[in-house]
């Protein structure tokens, strides 16, 4: 699994680790049971301070993504079924509340956002 960091990020470097291994597991790219890399061998990998790692293990783990077995490291948890909808069901709505923002700001009307949305619903680009 390769992460990604950013400096032009307006998002601290444990933050973008914590959003990535998050996506990775909703999308069954990291599944229950495997292991992630230790928190020092991550930060090595990432040429990043350990502080970091551990800040985006520790989020994750507190979120349910993951758990820290003592001496044997960190893995995906069991998911949930319910827990996987509800993260995915507010990712959608923090993309909406974003795209309902961008429509606002260029001055579409209620009806012309719902038809963009309907037409996108509907639209082959989705496949």
């Amino acid at each position: 699994m390769h992460i990604h960091l950013s400096n032009a990020s307006d998002k601290p470097i444990y933050e973008q680790i914590t959003i990535q291994l998050k996506e990775a597991i909703l999308a069954n790219k990291l599944q229950a049971g495997d292991a992630l890399p230790s928190i020092r061998a991550l930060a090595k990998d990432l040429k990043i301070s350990v502080m970091t790692t551990k800040r985006a293990y520790a989020d994750l783990e507190r979120d349910g993504f993951i758990e820290t077995v003592a001496g044997k490291g960190s893995f995906v948890t069991e998911r949930n079924q319910d827990f996987l909808r509800e993260e995915l069901l507010r990712q959608v709505e923090a993309h909406v509340l974003k795209a309902v923002k961008l429509a606002k700001t260029a001055g579409l009307s209620n009806e012309e956002l719902q038809d963009l949305v309907t037409l996108m619903l509907e639209g082959d680009h989705l496949r």
